[in-house]
């Protein structure tokens, strides 16, 4: 059943891609990845592979998968994403010297795919589990580990049906979860091999501290303001955002937004609600920008500094259901964050939330009541952010549990 859906699967997304920009590059991008493959690995080179499904996944691995490369300097890298938005981003990063899509996990592409990588060691991030390529991992006796893994009853592995992907679960020889509750689910299904390692997600956004985050232009741009960075903002949050936006925008208190998406459309659907001026990263050459209270990035790449300028956080994609983005990357700078009220998925939110450092809200009533008290109180925004700060320290060391396991 689960080869046949795989088929409909590759079907559906050959019918749907002349209307989805998205699904178009997949299938396209897929017609690319065995010869990509051919021309950067030799049969007798030594690979490592590693795997996310888009570019949360790809960031979340990233400080183990800069560990691996040094450990094993001789060894190829293979980098595969199943989504677009991670492989466009990242199809040229230093970590791999390969970068390709994952072929549709057909029986067939499994065989063809790893005859060509023949890897070494496997990581998987988190939860893209594809069951013909790692049981055929697991018939050629292929080492693979999966990190970060977090589970919940709901999903499939534990339901009546899920036999073929708990199957596939059995191909990892150590899976790394991240907390009590998915060490106990695997454990019901006789899956023991199982490590609490924590989330790798607080190592990368620590290792943010070590980076040079300066950015002139957005020095320029807050100047001595108190600062609201939106960060990754879908429409749903931009609905409560931009009117207070109108309201409150000055030279005094200035707004930085980020939009998830940075298409022509979603930044003119921005720009035609703001009735306070505004101006687009990429027109800010010269122009004045301190004298613009909202200053819109049309880029990416860039919000993980941004975020250092922060006075305020308002982190998207929780008031609707399209996700929480990351709330650690503002977190790691001691900054309060606001979300969205569709959070249950994100643990790291209900702890913060406890906590005091993050702040959920549902309307635009909400809004205005929390970010007012936080732009006139500056002993809260200090305290919010001192508990945001301490919880990322409190939780680092993943990597190093991770790590552990590759003794020579």
């Amino acid at each position: 059943m689960y080869s046949l859906g795989i088929h409909l699967l590759s079907l559906l997304l050959k019918i749907l891609a002349p209307f989805n920009v998205k699904i178009k590059k997949g299938v396209r991008g897929r017609r690319q990845t065995f010869k990509t493959l051919k021309e950067n690995i030799n049969s007798n080179d030594k690979t490592i592979w590693f795997h996310c499904a888009s570019l949360g996944e790809y960031e979340q691995g990233l400080p183990v998968f800069e560990s691996l490369r040094i450990k094993y300097p001789s060894h190829k890298i293979v980098l595969t994403f199943f989504s677009p938005s991670g492989y466009d981003i990242r199809k040229n990063t230093p970590i791999a010297d390969v970068v390709s899509y994952l072929p549709i996990d057909t029986k067939t592409n499994a065989k063809q795919f790893l005859d060509i990588v023949h890897p070494e060691f496997t990581v998987f991030v988190k939860y893209d589990i594809w069951p013909n390529v790692l049981n055929e991992l697991k018939i050629r006796q292929g080492r693979a580990i999966l990190i970060s893994a977090l589970f919940r009853k709901n999903h499939s592995y534990f339901k009546w049906y899920g036999n073929h992907l708990r199957k596939a679960l059995q191909a990892f020889e150590h899976i790394f979860v991240q907390n009590e509750n998915s060490k106990k689910l695997l454990q019901a299904i006789n899956i023991t091999n199982v490590t609490i390692s924590g989330d790798t997600r607080y190592d990368r956004v620590s290792n943010q501290l070590l980076q040079n985050n300066n950015l002139s232009f957005i020095s320029d741009f807050k100047n001595k303001s108190l600062c609201v960075v939106i960060g990754s903002s879908w429409p749903e949050d931009e609905a409560i955002l931009l009117p207070y936006i109108n309201k409150n925008a000055s030279k005094k208190l200035k707004f930085i937004i980020a939009p998830h998406n940075i298409n022509k459309i979603q930044i003119n659907n921005i720009t035609k609600k703001l009735n306070v001026d505004y101006v687009l990263f990429s027109e800010m050459k010269n122009k004045t920008i301190a004298d613009y209270p909202v200053f819109i990035i049309d880029t990416i790449g860039l919000l993980s500094k941004i975020y250092s300028y922060a006075d305020i956080a308002y982190v998207g994609g929780a008031m609707g259901r399209t996700g929480l983005h990351n709330i650690l990357e503002p977190a790691v700078f001691g900054v309060p964050i606001i979300i969205g009220k569709n959070y249950d998925k994100f643990p790291e939110a209900k702890t913060l939330i406890d906590l005091g450092g993050v702040t959920s809200l549902a309307n635009y009533s909400d809004f205005n009541t929390t970010l007012n008290a936080l732009i006139n109180d500056n002993l809260l925004r200090k305290k919010q952010g001192e508990i945001t700060k301490s919880y990322i320290n409190s939780n680092i060391g993943a990597v190093h549990k991770i790590m552990s396991y590759f003794k020579d």
